[in-house]
């Protein structure tokens, strides 16, 4: 046998499995740590600028072109995009999970030039940006001034130049970019006024400042060829454009004009230093401050980057001017370490309560560390398996190795619990008894960990983010417990025989009493199951209740995906009213930054003015907060201020403060998504798309009505959305024939309008070792009444100075100023939450259901986020629990030979699965996706315990024993073993029922779960288990003897022998007291002849010792004195008492010859 070669060689067996731990060990320290494996959807952005566009004309002419290429781009699974009227058009393209996010953006960058064509010149002109991006952010860097002597864009300039570069270099963050714009740019304000007396017009200061700012090669003295004895070479510089404020200001515009004086930039404007644009104001704690927004890489060890972060900007915090700072505004690796931290602090809590469990069943210090060196073999060896796969150590893969402490530990329990038990009852000596041992359970052995191996398996070809969720959990168990086995078969054994000697069993104290104690529930055990037996229609009743119940209580538990943690930081988004300028949004949210500082359990506030949250886009009506909260440790430290600073009960009290303090804006306070890149925000996201070409007047009647009839819906609440075509617009009706009868083009009249109202590049110039453009625009001033828009003049064909009244009039009209697409149309997103006593899955039930009733013909809904992961999720977890209980039903079948023999295995899973759904229904938790990975677990639990009483139960049927009594004993010998070892598992997952502080939510899901099942397994199971035994086999058995005597009797007419195969079933066939060493013979005519072997004596079987228990309360199992007294039953007592499975022929014939047809 392979573990008898270890039992003679204990230092190899130990020698491999220090070489495990070595190698465990070395292996952890390669595993990057994050708080969950890269499973959010691959994102490549698209970025592009039309200075001076409205929403529809950005949308018409830049995302609609774009989009229609990208569209169908290889493993792309949605795309939307934002379209703002300050120009900005942003399209982020989701891939699917696995995607190489190079190859993604390559592909979306041919796309996209393949699109340039069709885009307008100064959308070129400005750039398009193809990047991969992620909607997480790790960590939120504020640079600000300490004492208000720099400038706004000063300080954006500084912490874009050399803090954001710096940043960029450190491992891991270089998709780092500073929220909202950055460049600065060369700003020359023009005045219309003094433009137009003097005659110039905008075209006139671009072509100037375009000509005389460029930079030109002026070549090289002494060049090849040269004149003979040429001696040197070099270049000659011609001037360069320039990077000072004066030399744009004296740019000659225009120099003479029928004796009129030289007209200089600074004549017709205003010339500074500023930013390339102003979407966006962001404070921190009232202080302008710049952020820099770090954002999770691929593939990256979010600490580590997070540590460099924080190394990169001590190192420049001394070279900081006077009055600038840094400070970390938003961490979220905060919350990955205390999260770990957390599990990690489980996980030794999980280790203590197993080896407690241990030692009271064992109550040896040897045998508890026998025990429990399997732990540390199987927990190390992990770290192999991960590092192989390219696993990290994750919240998923750590909450595997706190599961996996009760599942590891469990076959080594077996071994020792099984070499005690022969030492005691048998008096054999330790390496005797260790052989003996591993005869008995080797098979039991192998047999579990292929069973739990099975289960997990098929989690790991799920796919998506749920997918995700379950392989790094499944894949992780599965390489614990083969170890674990594979420890069970070495080491274990090597240290029993090695170790273990004969011990007395205690005569008094508290081991004593547990002892009796233990031994008086085994004996009732027996009973209860016995007295089940004789009572058919109750077990039938019994499991229809289980069944029933388990479809009734997935009616009832909620669902959902995941569960919403406290991360440390909340936001809010900020909805002003249509048309707010920044300056009034920023305004409210000033005063509701002042409003915040007196919220308990927040540290920062942060506050970014002209960026919208929900769309992703900018817009001056629109506002986002970030607020950090204080530590876990202060806002935990108590149940009231776990109460009163719980990340929820800041977003109750940031709701309230948004409906009383009479704001001019809606406050929406909003989670983080649960799992980070799934979503900008918790809560779902949904999608209502125009694909009928509507207007976008129309797509806002029809959100209108969506709103109101699922504002009505009991699942739903806090339903916001952000779009609105009743912005409040200025539109431009254009005299096309007078524009042509005054000699005007369109292009004249709308580059003027573009450049003055919005912006023009007119050149670029050097500094920093950068390149930032020169932008014309009309001075603030010029811009604030819609009349300013006639003042303008152009010059047309004959040099006379045109007015632009005199083709354009104006009028007032309603439109969208963010306009978003879904899947390339026009689209309204909708987020909210489900009301509390409903699940996630309830809440978007009904959204598709109002959806169904409301959208009119040509609309269409969709989900994005950790939603869309959701419902793609759907039943895949069912998908994946019918997989594992078909695989654990083969590997039983190929194990035990038998088609009947898995079913009383299977059958022990509902309990587990009625109990799981009891304890998460009766904690008011979700079923959701921890949940399921739970049951994954209780599946697999189930099975091993049935396992245990079915293998014993064979063994003892091939004995002789009849059916009935081999279940009961087998379900007594096995019983303090699978107690012991559901104790121990039980005591492993307790510290996560019972979690507290950061990732307390995903702990109590996955916790809850698997104690109430466990509880379920180790009781209801128990009892049942020998009863299926008994059914399932006595099936087997009654049909296979009837096979097998015709397949006999057709042999018998040929003159050949029956197989010892056929001998066996035909002596099982009614259940029965059987002698394993009877001859059989089976007439041509089907008539069968027993003759049992010289000196049978069925009492000698039935009374033979087989370990269990005895009536005599005072004996131990292991005492090595006493061998086990188990009740001597006398035959008429036994036939009185049991059902007869016993042949009446048979039965108390020492030797004897019994002749049966088989048509009897």
């Amino acid at each position: 046998m392979f573990s008898n070669f270890f039992i003679k060689r204990p230092i190899f067996a130990i020698v491999v499995s220090i070489v495990i731990v070595l190698a465990g060990l070395l292996s952890m320290k390669e595993l990057p740590v994050e708080q969950y494996p890269n499973m959010s959807p691959v994102q490549i952005m698209v970025t592009g600028v039309y200075p001076g566009a409205d929403a529809e004309t950005v949308a018409q002419t830049v995302a609609a072109p774009i989009e229609t290429q990208i569209n169908g781009v290889d493993n792309m699974i949605y795309m939307t995009s934002s379209s703002s009227s300050s120009g900005a058009c942003s399209i982020t393209v989701y891939f699917a999970i696995g995607t190489d996010p190079d190859m993604a953006q390559v592909q979306v960058q041919n796309r996209v030039n393949i699109a340039q064509p069709n885009l307008p010149e100064s959308v070129i002109t400005n750039g398009l940006t193809v990047e991969k991006r992620s909607d997480s952010i790790l960590m939120l860097v504020g640079i600000y001034g300490t004492d208000g002597r720099y400038t706004r864009d000063y300080i954006n300039n500084y912490a874009n130049v050399y803090v954001l570069d710096a940043l960029k270099r450190v491992p891991g963050a270089g998709q780092s970019q500073v929220m909202g714009t950055a460049d600065q740019a060369m700003r020359i304000w023009l005045n219309p006024d003094r433009m137009a007396s003097l005659g110039i017009t905008t075209t006139d200061v671009a072509n100037a400042v375009r000509t005389e700012n460029q930079r030109f090669a002026a070549g090289n003295v002494g060049a090849s060829p040269s004149e003979p004895g040429t001696v040197q070479t070099f270049p000659i510089i011609a001037p360069s454009p320039s990077t000072d404020v004066s030399g744009y200001e004296n740019i000659v515009v225009r120099s003479q004009s029928e004796g009129s004086a030289i007209v200089r930039v600074k004549d017709v404007a205003d010339v500074s230093l500023g930013m390339k644009s102003y979407q966006v104001n962001t404070n921190m704690n009232g202080l302008p401050t710049t952020f820099i927004a770090i954002y999770s890489q691929p593939g990256a060890n979010a600490l580590d980057v997070a540590d460099g972060v924080y190394k990169a900007l001590e190192n420049l915090k001394s070279q900081f001017p006077d009055g600038i700072d840094y400070k970390i505004a938003v961490d979220t690796t905060d919350f990955v370490r205390i999260s770990i931290d957390e599990v990690i602090k489980t996980l030794f809590e999980a280790v203590l309560l197993v080896v407690a469990v241990i030692y009271l069943f064992l109550q040896s210090f040897k045998s508890t560390a026998i025990a429990c060196s399997a732990i540390v073999v199987a927990l190390t060896g992990t770290f192999i398996g991960m590092l192989l796969l390219n696993f990290s150590i994750n919240i998923l893969t750590l909450f595997g190795l706190v599961l996996a402490i009760g599942l590891v530990v469990d076959d080594a329990i077996v071994v020792v619990e099984n070499v005690e038990r022969n030492m005691s009852d048998f008096a054999m000596n330790p390496i005797d008894a260790t052989e003996t041992a591993m005869a008995e359970v080797s098979g039991p052995i192998i047999a579990t960990v292929l069973v739990l191996a099975s289960v997990f398996v098929p989690a790991a070809f799920m796919g998506g983010t749920t997918g995700m969720l379950y392989k790094q959990f499944a894949i992780t168990i599965a390489i614990s417990v083969t170890i674990s086995g594979f420890v069970a078969l070495t080491l274990t054994p090597a240290l029993c025989a090695a170790l273990l000697t004969h011990r007395q069993a205690p005569t008094k104290g508290f081991f004593h009493w547990f002892n009796k104690f233990f031994i008086r529930i085994t004996k009732a055990y027996g009973g209860w199951t016995k007295a089940l037996f004789r009572h058919t229609m109750i077990v039938l009743a019994c499991m229809a209740i289980i069944f029933l119940g388990i479809y009734q209580m997935f009616r009832v538990v909620p669902t959902s995906f995941v569960p919403a943690e406290d991360q440390g930081y909340v936001m809010a988004a900020i909805i002003m009213p249509n048309s707010s300028s920044l300056e009034r949004t920023t305004s409210v949210l000033e005063k509701i930054e002042n409003n915040i500082k007196d919220v308990p359990g927040v540290q920062t506030s942060n506050a970014i003015s002209g960026f919208s949250l929900i769309d992703g886009g900018f817009k001056t009506s629109a506002g986002t907060f970030f607020m950090t909260l204080k530590p876990f440790s202060d806002r935990y430290k108590n149940s009231e201020t776990a109460r009163k600073e719980s990340s929820e009960a800041i977003v109750a009290e940031l709701a309230r403060i948004g409906m009383t303090s009479q704001l001019d804006g809606l406050v929406v306070p909003l989670n983080p998504p649960a799992i980070p890149g799934l979503g900008n925000t918790g809560g779902f996201e949904f999608w209502i798309s125009d694909t009928a070409g509507g207007s976008a007047k129309q797509l806002q009647e029809v959100l209108d009505k969506y709103l109101q009839e699922a504002k009505k819906r009991p699942e739903l609440t806090g339903l916001t959305s952000t779009y609105s075509a009743a912005n409040q617009q200025l539109k431009i009706n254009y005299d096309r024939d007078k524009a042509q009868l005054l000699g005007l083009t369109s292009a004249d009249v709308f580059d003027t309008l573009q450049a003055q109202f919005g912006s023009a590049i007119v050149s670029q110039f050097s500094q920093y070792s950068r390149v930032w453009f020169v932008i014309v625009q009309s001075a603030p001033e010029f811009r604030v009444k819609p009349d300013d828009v006639g003042k303008l003049y152009v010059r047309n064909a004959s040099g006379d100075m045109i007015p632009l009244s005199s083709v354009i009039t104006t009028e007032y009209t309603n439109g969208p100023t963010l306009l978003p697409h879904y899947n390339g149309f026009p689209a309204a997103q909708i987020i909210g939450n489900t009301a509390p006593g409903y699940s996630s899955g309830q809440g978007m039930a009904a959204m598709e259901e109002v959806a169904d009733q409301v959208l009119p013909m040509g609309y269409k809904y969709g989900w994005t986020g950790i939603s869309y992961e959701q419902q793609s999720a759907g039943s895949s977890s069912a998908i994946v629990f019918g997989f594992g209980l078909l695989l654990v039903f083969l590997v039983l079948a190929a194990q035990y030979e038998s088609w009947a023999l898995p079913g009383s295995v299977i059958l022990a899973v509902p309990f587990g699965v009625i109990g799981a759904l009891l304890a998460t229904w009766m904690r008011g938790l979700d079923n959701d996706v921890y949940f399921q990975i739970g049951m994954l677990v209780m599946i697999g639990l189930a099975a091993k315990n049935a396992i245990l009483i079915v293998e014993f139960a064979v063994e003892l049927r091939n004995k002789g024993l009849d059916l009935l009594t081999a279940a009961i004993d087998a379900g007594e010998i096995r019983f303090r073993p699978i107690i012991m070892t559901s104790l121990a598992f039980i005591g492993g997952t307790l510290p996560l029922a019972l979690a507290t502080g950061a990732g307390a939510a995903s702990r109590h899901s996955i916790g809850t779960g698997i104690v109430g099942g466990m509880i379920g397994v180790s009781s209801l199971a128990l009892l049942f288990v020998p009863i299926f035994y008994i059914w399932f086999e006595g099936w087997a058995e009654k049909r296979g003897g009837k096979s097998a005597i015709k397949t006999a009797a057709k042999l018998s007419k040929r003159g050949i022998s029956m197989t010892e195969k056929l001998r066996r079933a035909i002596l099982r066939r009614d259940g029965s007291l059987f002698d394993p060493k009877a001859t059989v013979a089976v007439s041509p005519e089907g008539q069968v002849t027993i003759t049992n072997s010289p000196g049978f004596n069925p009492a000698t079987i039935r009374d033979a010792d087989y370990g269990v228990p005895g009536g005599d309360v005072d004996t131990v199992p292991a005492t090595p004195e006493k061998t086990s007294a188990k009740d001597v039953k006398k035959p008429e007592d036994s036939e009185k008492t049991e059902p007869s499975f016993k042949d009446p022929d048979s039965a108390g014939k020492p030797s004897s010859t019994v002749q049966e047809n088989k048509d009897k």
